[in-house]
């Protein structure tokens, strides 16, 4: 029977303790993939979030930046208004790519679950906007033709709310006129998703907000100063001027930030698998103090003895972030859903995505910092004389 062996069987002579052992490590494991998890999809959301949006500049209503990216990200109520003619001439400036207006609305709606729903719709022009999200993509129908024609397109998100499909009718908010929904789109991941599109000039007719716009998109051309054109825009009267860029490296920032509270929470979870598995071991070396100077006296080398406990704690620690990982993946996403709860604002997409880098370096580094926790334990039993283990048993 080789050393390994030994050590297999002594961990099944102990069931109950060698279980909580490895429930222990797994949990451990199971925070740490987790927030490993949560870092990443976090920003990639957030990325492809803000990259989503199609514009590299967003001209609205004077007001706080941050919820005016918010309102951007996720739509919402509270909504600020600007007069067309304060923007009129942006589009036609030189730097200028393409340009697309937009009315949003928000409408709250007592029939959507036990305790209501906002609706947002979002007034667009049906030729700029396409132009501007190339992504989007139709499960059915198409987008409307005319700019103030009694048509609308449903997200896909939207569409499975209201239960529409292409060619059905809708009553809109104020409004007796019927609306055919000429198209309903793919999925993307996106706060288009739970959009209701409809012509400009229909929603500001519909929502009374004639004259008014909630934003202005603006795509630049390639050789355009981007910096420079902003800070001209800087001198419009009543208008706020919401870079991209520059909402995207704010947000990070903060999530940054946030990173170091979930790097600190994950250490605190190395420590628990570490004393964890060092207090387990130096018990079971204590326990076990006349039979390993039985095993010494019968010709065990200290090496094989330390061997022996290294063994066992590595397969400890092996087996518990294994589980870690198993369970971790598995309830993603109900984690997800937990901090979709707890968060204010969450981005679209994946929040928590687990891949083959972070269930490598759990399981490796777990496992690791578990068996530098158990070199003290190792060593304890490998310099036990076999003298004294018969002495202590007299």
């Amino acid at each position: 029977m080789n050393i390994f062996q030994v050590a297999y069987k002594n961990l099944l002579r102990r069931k109950t303790r060698t279980l909580f052992t490895i429930a222990g490590i797994m949990l451990s494991t199971w925070v740490l993939v987790t927030l490993l998890g949560f870092n990443k999809g976090y920003e990639q959301s957030l990325n492809e979030n803000i990259e989503g949006m199609g514009f590299q500049i967003v001209l609205t209503a004077k007001g706080c930046p941050y919820e005016a990216a918010t309102l951007m990200l996720k739509g919402g109520t509270g909504l600020r208004y600007m007069p067309e003619a304060l923007v009129r001439d942006v589009a036609g400036r030189a730097e200028v790519a393409s340009a697309t207006d937009m009315l949003m609305h928000a409408e709250f709606d007592p029939n959507k679950g036990e305790s209501g729903g906002t609706i947002v719709y979002l007034g667009i022009d049906p030729q700029t906007y396409p132009e501007m999200k190339p992504y989007l993509q139709f499960n059915q129908g198409e987008w409307f033709g005319a700019d103030s024609a009694a048509e609308i397109v449903l997200g896909y998100e939207a569409a499975e709310l209201e239960q529409r499909e292409a060619g059905d009718v809708m009553l809109l908010p104020g409004s007796d006129q019927e609306f055919k929904v000429t198209g309903v789109l793919k999925r993307t991941g996106t706060q288009d998703d739970g959009m209701i599109f409809l012509p400009l000039k229909s929603a500001q007719q519909i929502f009374r907000k004639e004259g008014l716009l909630t934003m202005l998109g603006l795509r630049l051309k390639q050789d355009a100063d981007q910096n420079i054109f902003e800070e001209d825009l800087y001198t419009l009267p009543d208008v706020q001027v919401v870079s991209m860029a520059q909402v995207k490296n704010t947000i990070l920032s903060l999530v940054a930030s946030a990173k170091i509270i979930v790097l600190s929470i994950a250490f605190i979870a190395f420590l628990i698998a570490m004393f964890g598995v060092l207090n387990t071991v130096l018990m079971s070396v204590f326990e076990r103090f006349q039979e390993i100077g039985i095993l010494k006296s019968i010709g065990a080398l200290p090496r094989d003895v330390f061997q022996m406990i290294l063994i066992e704690t590595t397969l400890l620690c092996a087996l518990g972030s294994l589980a870690g990982i198993i369970f971790a993946y598995l309830f993603s996403g109900f984690s997800e859903m937990v901090v979709r709860y707890l968060l204010p604002f969450a981005p679209n997409g994946s929040l928590i995505i687990i891949g083959w880098p972070t269930i490598i370096f759990a399981f490796v580094s777990i496992t690791l910092v578990g068996v530098i926790g158990g070199v003290y334990p190792s060593l304890r039993a490998a310099s036990i004389r076999p003298l004294d283990s018969i002495r202590s048993a007299e």
